[in-house]
């Protein structure tokens, strides 16, 4: 597949498997106990390695501090990291320089003026998470099925490397896809038959979807 496209918030060796078998380029793991997708360290590490050298495997944590993170390190062994809260530039470079890795940044959009938030980064976060910000009362910074207006990216830089998020599913993402030329996308509850749980019938046609963009 010429598109990057990582399945996000897995918890069954079932539903890792078919990602991967699919053709998925990144396994995510979430360190967050408000969300559905939660998932130990320890139970994460032991899943991770059916996807290992497959796979990058992504932990996805919200404003963890440096103990919470020493913990999902240690036990995961991440490829990449993925920082999902308010973290600022000077945080994202601490934990770069603390743990060696590439990290994604995920931002927030819902109007043009929200991309502006990328610049600080620039340099500093390895790609960017771009999804959609949260509806008014979710406790959850990303999974939460909702969209934002796709053409907003028109005015982003070209070199900006962004993974496109938010409410992506197999009815939609062809034309996600035509409409940003997006060249890595992320999704979770939009291959869920119930929040934190993955329909690999839904998974099928999602790849199945991305496939006919390609073509």
């Amino acid at each position: 597949m010429k598109t990057e496209v990582k399945i996000c918030g897995l918890k069954t060796a079932e539903a890792l498997e078919r990602a991967v078998a699919l053709g998925a380029s990144h396994t995510g793991f979430i360190f967050f106990p408000k969300s559905p997708r939660n998932i130990e360290p320890d139970d994460a590490g032991r899943l991770a390695e059916l996807a290992r050298g497959r796979a990058k495997i992504v932990a996805v944590t919200v404003d963890a501090d440096n103990d919470d993170l020493d913990e999902i390190v240690s036990a995961l062994h991440p490829d990449v990291l993925q920082l999902h809260g308010s973290e600022n530039p000077e945080r994202v470079l601490a934990i770069k320089a603390l743990y060696g890795l590439p990290v994604i940044k995920a931002l927030a959009i819902r109007e043009a003026s929200d991309l502006e938030r990328i610049a600080p980064y620039i340099g500093i976060a390895d790609r960017f998470l771009l999804d959609a910000k949260p509806p008014a009362g979710s406790d959850l910074p990303g999974g939460n099925g909702v969209s934002f207006d796709w053409r907003l990216l028109d005015a982003l830089d070209a070199n900006v490397d962004y993974m496109l998020s938010g409410g992506l599913n197999a009815s939609n993402v062809e034309d996600a896809l035509a409409l940003t030329g997006a060249r890595a996308i992320d999704t979770s509850s939009g291959v869920e038959s119930a929040p934190g749980i993955k329909d690999l019938t839904l998974m099928d046609a999602f790849f199945e979807a991305i496939r006919r963009a390609e073509a």
